[in-house]
């Protein structure tokens, strides 16, 4: 193994640890919940973190990891040392925001704001983002009782 593929291994691995610890602090995941979030295997996810991969990992698993953890999908290239012009095609641009989530976000980065606020703020949007969709009559037969 050449020395630029050990290094490209060594940073990409150091990326997905850094990702990894942060899911883990900031959102209290397991490694099963980041393969659950990210559709990226537990077994992949550790051949990354061991540098265990004979051939470059698959672009579009690495986007769905970066993704799943709200992680910018060009840091982990970078790691890997894959040129911008495939960051451009494989990262869409953000969708506009909703200005109530833009207000939550500034509140989750706010230094005024109390880590106790911050964790329900997290929980709440957890909540609210993986609670089962009502079935379509159910949403109708809501509207029409209103």
């Amino acid at each position: 193994m050449t020395e630029t593929a050990n290094a490209r291994k060594i940073a990409f691995a150091t990326f997905v640890r850094h990702a990894l610890a942060d899911a883990r602090a900031t959102r209290a995941w397991s490694g099963t919940e980041v393969s659950r979030r990210t559709g990226v295997s537990r077994q992949t996810i550790n051949r990354w973190v061991r540098g265990d991969w004979s051939s470059d990992p698959e672009a579009e698993r690495v986007v769905a990891f970066c993704e799943g953890l709200g992680l910018n999908p060009a840091a982990a290239f970078s790691a890997l040392g894959w040129d911008r012009a495939t960051t451009s095609r494989t990262a869409p641009a953000a969708p506009p925001m909703d200005p109530d989530v833009e207000a939550l976000l500034r509140r989750l980065v706010d230094p005024n704001v109390s880590d106790a606020e911050k964790f329900h703020i997290r929980e709440t949007i957890r909540y609210l983002a993986y609670r089962p969709s009502l079935p379509v009559d159910a949403r109708n037969n809501t509207k029409e009782a209103g």
